[in-house]
């Protein structure tokens, strides 16, 4: 009878070393898929600048106006009705 109920224990026991080794196992595939999308994501984004700069450059930017100094004495003053 006790050799029964050990035997029963060895087979829980390879079971559940069984599932584990394949959850193991699974968890692996997961992470490397996402370590993949994760990695074909940045690329994606990365290509996605680089062709918006190409298509869409932006503007130039625009020169300072130039600013000159004129002096009061060079403004004549216009004939005034007295």
């Amino acid at each position: 009878m006790a050799h029964v109920d050990i035997t029963g224990l060895w087979i829980v026991a390879v079971s559940a070393l069984l599932v584990a080794v394949v959850a193991f196992a699974q968890a692996r595939r997961t992470a490397r898929q996402l370590a993949q999308i994760t990695e074909m994501y940045w690329q994606l984004k990365y290509d996605h600048g680089e062709l918006k700069g190409k298509v869409d450059p932006q503007a130039p930017a625009r020169p300072d106006p130039q600013q000159t100094f004129v002096p009061l004495s060079s403004i004549k003053k216009g004939p005034t009705a007295t």
